[in-house]
């Protein structure tokens, strides 16, 4: 555990406005209703300002509009936006609390000839790296990974343990990757050949690799499929979640967010700071503008070319009604046409003359009779 922290050096390190005891220590980071008289603590809803009441915290960030109510009760520390001041101190507590990175390749890791490994870089456990592989200033290789022939980490990017980095593809600096991210697996590509019992599938091998931009951070166990012919692309600064299938040629817009889950078919191209929610579906070969947002469990099966929010969940209920709903929209398309053929009717019948009212000869009205 790191040492405890003054609330000036916290106030120096990330601004904001500091209202009470500048050497008040900080000993932990917590949540309003579990901090004690130790901890630094937020509030970003001011739905929930009346916790501020009640809370032990030592000192609380947050917005202008709260300064008065939080300072009769301690400390604080006044952000204009106290979610993101709160983020930035989490990195920043974080660092203090790392151990340093002891650079250096272990004696049990195997660095292959031809590969340039920078002397402030560090080489876990068991790693290996291949030949004609570049490994950046300060980045950190975990225990047991594979850097694959010819493959780059960028500067000060941070390879957990078991992570796989095909041959030749490529990570940019400040990356985070989690255990057991996979980049650089072969696309899922394959010919049909052969008919009947004779049918079988022809593998089309995987000639592009996958590059990934500067400050991308890559959830655990998620698979990054290589290109059939071109690369697969992450823009910069993305962030994928645990458990994210990304298919081969997928090209990944710049500070998009990928929740938990999410399947993104081959060749789909999806654009700058999207949010896709956790276990959406995207089809391949389509497009998704730059802005849109892709609500949890949706599946896109067709390009969205204007920003904004979109969803296609069908609602949760019990299954009882949820089998009865089922059961007429499999009938809807019926319903539909029984629906134009009423309408039809009504239109014909509409169209008719009251009943005992004489109707119009063709040619014009009727004549006035003597």
């Amino acid at each position: 555990m790191a040492a405890a922290v003054a609330l000036a050096e916290v106030v120096a390190a990330l601004g904001g406005t500091l209202v009470g005891d500048p050497a008040m220590p900080i000993e932990r980071l917590a949540p309003l209703d579990t901090a004690d008289a130790r901890s630094l603590s937020f509030l970003a809803n001011p739905r929930y300002a009346q916790q501020l009441d009640t809370t032990a915290a030592a000192c609380v960030i947050v917005a202008p509009a709260l300064c008065a109510r939080a300072e009769k009760r301690g400390a604080a520390i006044v952000a204009d936006d106290p979610y993101l001041y709160f983020a930035r101190l989490t990195q920043w507590w974080a660092a203090r609390a790392r151990p340093a990175v002891a650079a250096g390749v272990h004696a049990s890791a195997i660095v292959d000839a031809g590969a340039v490994v920078d002397p402030t870089a560090r080489i876990g456990a068991l790693a290996h790296v291949a030949g004609g592989a570049v490994i950046g200033a300060r980045a950190d290789i975990g225990s047991h990974c594979a850097i694959g022939a010819g493959a780059v980490v960028g500067e000060g990017t941070r390879l957990a343990p078991h992570v796989t980095l095909g041959d030749r593809c490529r990570i940019g600096a400040r990356g985070i990757v989690h255990a057991g991210v996979v980049i650089g697996a072969d696309g899922f590509g394959f010919a049909a050949a052969g008919y009947g019992d004779d049918a079988r599938w022809e593998k089309i091998a995987q000639l592009g690799a996958v590059r990934i931009g500067d400050d991308v951070e890559i959830g655990a166990n998620t698979c990054i499929d290589r290109g059939a012919l071109d690369d697969t692309v992450i823009g910069d600064g993305v962030k994928i979640d645990n458990l994210v299938q990304i298919g081969h040629n997928v090209h990944i817009g710049d500070h998009t967010a990928i929740a938990g889950c999410v399947a993104i078919a081959g060749s789909a191209r999806i654009g700058r700071h999207c949010r896709i929610a956790g276990a959406a579906s995207i089809v391949g070969h389509i497009v998704l503008a730059d802005g849109v947002g892709v609500s949890a469990a949706t599946l896109v099966t067709r390009s969205l070319a204007a920003p904004g929010q979109y969803t296609g969940v069908y609602p949760l209920d019990d299954h009882a009604s949820w089998e009865k709903n089922a059961a007429t929209l499999r009938q809807l398309h019926r319903l539909r046409e029984r629906l134009r053929d009423l309408e039809q009717m009504w239109l014909r019948h509409s169209a008719q003359p009251p009943r005992g009212a004489a109707a119009a000869p063709p040619g014009g009205p009727l004549e006035k009779r003597p």
